[in-house]
């Protein structure tokens, strides 16, 4: 059972929320920022790969990120 009195934020190591796969987020499905866009065009061109359409949805903006520093050997 779990103690109602405990507070997570006072835990020496606590969990971390930082990380949430992309299909999770909330705001996944709205559009990509100005500066997903931007950061992705940059790798895009590094990569020589096509450039990311202007209509993807933020989520969708992340995982391409992260595929694209993925192939450039970047983490």
């Amino acid at each position: 059972m779990s103690n109602p009195m405990h507070n997570p934020k006072l835990d020496e190591h606590p969990g971390s929320n930082t990380e949430k796969d992309p299909v999770e987020w909330v705001s996944g499905d709205e559009p990509m920022t100005g500066a997903q866009a931007s950061y992705l065009t940059t790798l895009s061109e590094e990569a020589g790969t096509e450039l990311p359409p202007e209509d993807l949805s933020k989520a969708d903006a992340s995982i391409r990120i992260d595929a694209l520093k993925e192939q450039l050997g970047r983490t």
